[in-house]
């Protein structure tokens, strides 16, 4: 499946971003078929193939959660946002889900072995 996502370059602490599309399971870093844009965090521009893009998702390719907010807060086009995270687990949630396990696994009986014929 080919994913519209971003590529870091740039400087520590001077990123600056590349648009493009490659495949889902390459590297992010790796080769990229094509390049659809770039974004400048620090000035706050993007500059994107809006056409491009559309061709490639015409054609089944995705378009990465952060990729498609950018878009969306930048007015490239107007699709609903994404949610590009998840928020932690506290450690009270995080209990109560071990201690839900722990009833199931008491109350659901243990699987017998059924002997070899």
């Amino acid at each position: 499946m080919l994913m519209i996502r971003l590529q870091r370059t740039g400087k520590r602490g001077q990123a600056y971003f590349r648009v493009v599309i490659l495949e889902h399971t390459s590297r992010v870093k790796g080769k990229y078929l094509e390049l659809l844009g770039n974004y400048n965090p620090h000035q706050k521009e993007l500059k994107v193939k809006k056409d491009r893009i559309e061709y490639w998702v015409s054609k089944g390719a995705q378009v990465s959660p952060t990729v498609n907010n950018l878009m969306v807060n930048y007015k490239v086009w107007s699709k609903p946002k994404m949610q590009s995270w998840k928020p932690k687990k506290s450690k009270e949630q995080s209990e109560k889900i071990k201690t839900e396990e722990i009833k199931l696994a008491e109350v659901a009986p243990a699987p017998e072995s059924v002997p070899a014929a």
